[in-house]
């Protein structure tokens, strides 16, 4: 793949990523303008004030603005990288944004990694040994897992590692009355553990299921009876013929599901009060904070395009066969 090709592979994406955001910004914009929320009322939270003084929040908000000129400031300002002020935090919304984000990163990149090994290996075990009391068990976890809520699930965990034997805190990112900058490692890591197996265990049930489908395919296919036909069979059989085949797909859906980690952790983090970047979208949401609220779509936005983006670069990266040219699509 040459030069050329590169740039008109990342030109597109760029192109369409710009897109992608002013469309996610101005329709996302136009929902909260047109839902009840009312910032000023939020911004006050019950306080008495005068008639000038409310006239005077409400020029500052904007409440009495055509909304085309609202989205165009609101486009202009966002160009620009100013996100706004949150109303709960008292501070920019992209300072927010990047402190909680800082301490979801590690809780969803580990919950993603765990599940894509885990699930994979368990659709291969599972697809190899099909019809087997292995392959029937792998099939009723993830139709069960796949079937309840991961807030559920994250409660269920809670109440059984947590409540009954004690062996984790309940929750928080660090031990009441104790700041984020002196909790020791053993302290932030013994919290992390619960929250994370709870996304685990909720992610990889689709992989899992995909790799074990796939396998079987792969498995009843003609070359891999012309293989077996020469001698090939067991680890070795699936080995050179199935996880070959499988692993790319795999992949992909793995970076696929960026958007449902992303969903899952807000959901987890409320379950275990987390002080991360889900449990601040529920607050948000619940106490109607619109810039940081607006913020924190346009980031999920972000985080789900670039999830995208990476499982297209995992096509070159894992199978060089794959034709050049593709990257003109």
């Amino acid at each position: 793949m040459n030069n050329k090709q590169i740039i008109k592979f990342f030109s597109y994406k760029l192109i369409r990523f710009i897109i992608l955001m002013i469309a996610v910004a101005i329709f996302s914009f136009v929902l909260l303008d047109l839902s009840p929320i009312d910032p000023v009322s939020v911004y006050l939270k019950g306080a008495a004030v005068s008639e000038a003084q409310r006239t005077i929040l409400e020029q500052y908000f904007g409440v009495n603005v055509p909304l085309h000129t609202k989205i165009f400031h609101w486009l202009v300002d966002l160009f620009q990288g100013n996100l706004g002020t949150s109303l709960i935090f008292r501070a920019p919304v992209l300072d927010v944004i990047i402190q909680k984000f800082t301490a979801s990163i590690v809780l969803m990149a580990i919950s993603w990694i765990l599940s894509g090994v885990i699930g994979f290996g368990l659709g291969v075990v599972a697809g190899k040994n099909k019809g087997s009391w292995i392959d029937k068990a792998v099939k009723v976890y993830c139709y069960a897992i796949q079937s309840a809520p991961s807030f559920w699930v994250g409660m269920l965990i809670l109440m059984v590692f947590a409540v009954y034997l004690g062996w984790f805190p309940i929750g928080f990112g660090v031990p009441i009355g104790v700041s984020s900058n002196d909790a020791t490692f053993a302290q932030w890591a013994s919290r992390l553990v619960l929250p994370t197996l709870t996304l685990s265990l909720v992610g990889l049930a689709p992989i899992a299921m995909y790799t074990r489908n796939e396998l079987i395919q792969v498995l009843s296919s003609d070359y891999v009876l012309f293989a077996k036909s020469r001698g090939e069979k067991g680890w070795d059989l699936v080995k050179n013929h199935g996880i070959r085949n499988i692993l790319l797909p795999a992949i992909t859906l793995q970076f696929l599901s960026f958007s449902e980690l992303f969903g899952g952790a807000v959901l987890v983090e409320q379950v275990f009060s987390y002080p991360g970047i889900g449990q601040t979208a529920v607050a948000a949401g619940l106490q109607s904070d619109v810039p940081l609220f607006l913020g924190i779509v346009l980031f999920s936005a972000v985080f789900v395009f670039i999830g995208n983006l990476l499982a297209d670069i995992s096509y070159y990266l894992i199978d060089p066969r794959i034709k050049e040219n593709e990257f003109n699509d």
